[in-house]
């Protein structure tokens, strides 16, 4: 498990527009390299909130919900 990779993920995608972008558009590439395990960038990627809070052992902060998880949930994917 990877707490400290998962929280500088969350706080990196609130705070930088750029990186947010490549996180909801090629996740892949944005995640490569971080130490995370393979559950955790499909986590990641998909704003699984409930997982998320159960790796990092408590509830994320409203700016994270409102500038990260809420937009990667409700994006459209074709």
């Amino acid at each position: 498990m990877s707490t400290e990779a998962m929280l500088g993920v969350l706080e990196r995608a609130a705070d930088n527009p750029t990186f947010f972008g490549q996180l909801a558009t090629d996740p892949q590439t944005a995640l490569k390299g971080l130490g995370l395990t393979s559950e955790e960038e499909v986590a990641l990627t998909n704003g699984d909130q409930g997982f998320i809070e159960s790796r990092i052992g408590g509830k994320v902060d409203k700016r994270i919900e409102e500038k990260v998880l809420i937009p990667l949930l409700s994006r459209e994917r074709w």
